[in-house]
């Protein structure tokens, strides 16, 4: 099982960080290991002073598939979720300016917490909210309607690089409002009103 994720997948996130809008989505990948089920604690690194919190969608692949055309690329996918791409974003900071690969910032121990997942059906794909509370307060708030590159783009282009296989998850891009998290933190995600992540920063 692999996890695949889209960067600066939209606009208010790309102007809040200042970076530049891209031409074809933008991919990175973390290990397997970076995966944290069932509301399981996060354990702040040593490595970094600066955690950011990144609340996204996810996709759970269900099928196999590779050079899957867009309008195909429906098939593949059953359940949504929602996942945090934690970011040691002082650690990616220094890596993009040598120019150097984001693995050591993006990869890292836990730092994909993942909800439960749903089946698609039950929700309108084009149009979903969903949010994110730290300790009460809301942070962030993203639809998918605001997306660059949506769902089914995202899975066929991924999927011209890399054989999708049943499990794979997706990471598809953060709305604004990422912020550093702290020791004590209590975050909340919720997925058209529905809880679907609560846990702390320890």
């Amino acid at each position: 099982m692999k996890i695949i994720a889209v960067g600066r997948n939209y606009a208010a996130h790309i102007e809040e960080l200042k970076n530049e809008v891209p031409t074809a989505p933008v991919i990175f990948t973390k290990p397997e290991t970076a995966i944290l089920r069932h509301n399981e604690p996060f354990y702040y690194p040593s490595f970094s002073n600066s955690i950011h919190h990144e609340l996204e969608v996810v996709l759970k692949i269900s099928k196999m598939g590779k050079n899957i055309e867009e309008k195909f690329a429906h098939k593949y996918y059953q359940e949504i979720g929602l996942g945090i791409d934690f970011t040691a974003r002082d650690v990616q900071s220094e890596l993009k300016k040598k120019g150097l690969p984001w693995d050591l910032a993006k990869g890292f121990n836990g730092s994909a917490p993942i909800s439960e997942f749903v089946h698609k059906e039950e929700y309108t794909l084009q149009d979903l909210n969903f949010e994110l509370d730290v300790n009460g307060e809301l942070r962030q708030k993203g639809n998918t309607n605001r997306m660059i590159y949506s769902f089914d783009t995202i899975i066929s282009f991924v999927s011209q690089y890399f054989t999708l296989k049943t499990g794979d998850l997706i990471f598809t891009g953060t709305p604004a409002g990422v912020a550093e998290v702290q020791v004590g933190d209590r975050l909340t995600a919720r997925l058209e009103g529905k809880t679907m992540l609560d846990f702390e920063i320890k």
